[in-house]
């Protein structure tokens, strides 16, 4: 389907308010409704974007309508529809932006919803299916249109995935996430374990759904039996559900755009945002009234655009949980925050958040296992008011996973730590940021610091392993195969050079911090 196809359709009543020719017959491969200011990170290219505008107010400059043009075009997008409704009309701004840089700009009347213009462009790639020449296609005819009439009616994924293989006798089929999620099953199909689920999804009998989602993000079509179908209609099949993933994205896109709203407030400079504010963010992210709330942050590679799929794609195995996960606006690149409703935890006193995720870690990482995938939990925090001090217990949790490393090499290791993991003096120091952790060992150290001299490395392990046996001479001796005078007169020259004074517990601590932080 092209843009210019909408255009002739009298029921949708759309307006050109620019696009040539190039413009206008560009094929559609999806639709996006957003009304981010910058939504360019959720679009793929090739999709139709619906906005109500809801992000532009008449006194905005032609700067906020250029950069929300401009990551359209960036991201690929083939046209934008404008809602009338909110504004009367379309800002001439944005005909000009859009004009720029080059994208089609239609107006939608307040009389046409954007869900009448999703139908359309997913019934036209779909429901003309039993119009056309049977031959490209493996499924039969009436199978196709009742499949565009599922697709059409938002069905739920288990009755899609029934009907897909019903034709062929209704064998046992699953829908997977990348982590063995079961979206959907068949009657015929038993539960499937987690565990036996993710093995699943790398089998010879399964098909990716969307293989341009992210390794997180994707769908997998698992058929455990051989079926003798041919392949051709397996893929039809897939495409078929694909068609149902990209409306959940869709929806997922929308709740971003919230989470990263209420991840704004939650994180602004003042002591603590209105409560009234933060009452309506959580609201609308379908949080309100859920505390305890946590906080989970978490990092991949820099220019890993998928953390917050596996962000997500992990939240989804909390059962009973509701979440938002977004990004904040100070965030790093591959970074992605979550607000999780938290459950009360158990009479052992852990927290099944982390240890739900915790277990899961393994199998999410391994779906992209060249992007080290670091994650930091917070402990719940009772009100929405103290949200502020749990995503500050998130971001250290985090930097503390992040600095830990495979044993025996000095690599990153995928790592999720939780603020309650924290319980010794070593991994404390772990969330303190690395250029920190060496200014404090330089200085607290003196000239120690520089192991570079054969005596300073001598004396650092006399101090090490003094303090490692509390302070007793005798013992360090033996560890050391030294004279307990030799040891002395060691320890008397690290508290000459550092002047601190081994006597006293504080500049124990304080040289043992040194040490761990070198």
């Amino acid at each position: 389907m092209h843009v210019e196809d909408l255009l002739r359709l009298e029921s949708l009543d759309l307006t050109l308010l620019w696009g040539d020719r190039p413009q206008l017959t560009r094929e559609i491969t999806g639709v996006t409704a957003t009304d981010l200011e910058d939504p360019g990170r959720f679009l793929q290219r090739g999709e139709l974007v619906l906005s109500g505008l809801v992000w532009w107010a008449p006194a905005d400059d032609e700067a906020k309508a250029e950069r929300f043009v401009a990551a359209l075009e960036e991201a690929g997008a083939v046209a934008l529809l404008a809602g009338e409704e909110t504004h009367g009309g379309v800002p001439e701004v944005l005909v000009e932006a859009c004009r720029r840089h080059g994208i089609a700009i239609l107006s939608v009347p307040v009389h046409t919803s954007f869900r009448a213009v999703t139908d359309t462009v997913y019934l036209r790639q779909w429901g003309d299916l039993s119009r056309r020449p049977a031959a490209p296609y493996a499924l039969p005819e009436n199978v196709r249109a009742e499949l565009s009439r599922l697709l059409a009616d938002g069905t739920d994924p288990d009755t899609l995935l029934t009907r897909s293989v019903a034709h062929l006798g209704t064998p046992p089929a699953y829908v997977l996430s990348a982590t063995g999620r079961t979206i959907a099953r068949t009657p015929t199909a038993p539960p499937l374990p987690v565990r036996r689920a993710a093995e699943a999804v790398t089998a010879t009998t399964t098909l990716s759904v969307d293989p341009d989602a992210s390794a997180y993000a994707q769908w997998h079509l698992h058929l455990p039996e051989p079926v003798g179908t041919p392949p051709r209609m397996l893929h039809e099949i897939a495409e078929v559900l694909a068609q149902h993933r990209r409306a959940t994205l869709r929806r997922e896109t929308t709740a971003r755009g919230r989470a990263a709203d209420l991840l704004a407030l939650i994180d602004t400079p003042s002591s603590a945002a209105a409560p009234a504010a933060l009452g309506r963010a959580l609201e609308a992210c379908g949080l309100a009234d859920q505390d305890p709330y946590t906080v989970i942050t978490v990092k991949g590679a820099a220019d890993n655009d998928g953390t917050v799929d596996a962000l997500t794609e992990a939240l989804h195995h909390l059962t009973d949980c509701g979440f938002a996960v977004g990004r904040l606006p100070t965030a790093e690149p591959g970074e992605a925050t979550a607000v999780i409703g938290t459950r009360t935890r158990t009479d052992s006193g852990t927290d099944p958040i982390a240890t739900t995720l915790k277990n899961l870690w393994p199998t999410l990482q391994s779906r992209n296992a060249k992007v080290p995938l670091h994650g930091g939990i917070s402990t719940p925090a009772a009100t929405p008011q103290t949200l502020k001090g749990a995503l500050t217990q998130a971001r250290y949790a985090l930097t503390a996973a992040s600095s830990r490393r495979a044993p025996g090499t000095e690599a990153p290791t995928s790592n999720l730590a939780a603020i309650e993991d924290l319980t010794t003096l070593d991994a404390l120091l772990t969330g303190i940021p690395a250029d920190v952790r060496t200014a404090f060992g330089i200085h607290a150290l003196g000239p120690l610091a520089d192991d570079t001299n054969p005596s300073h490395r001598m004396l650092l392990e006399t101090l090490d392993v003094f303090l490692t046996h509390n302070g007793s001479w005798a013992r360090t001796a033996e560890a050391l195969h030294l004279h307990v005078n030799t040891v002395h007169y060691r320890i008397q020259r690290v508290e000459m050079l550092t002047g601190r004074d081994l006597a006293r517990l504080d500049h124990k601590l304080d040289l043992k911090a040194a040490l761990l932080c070198r």
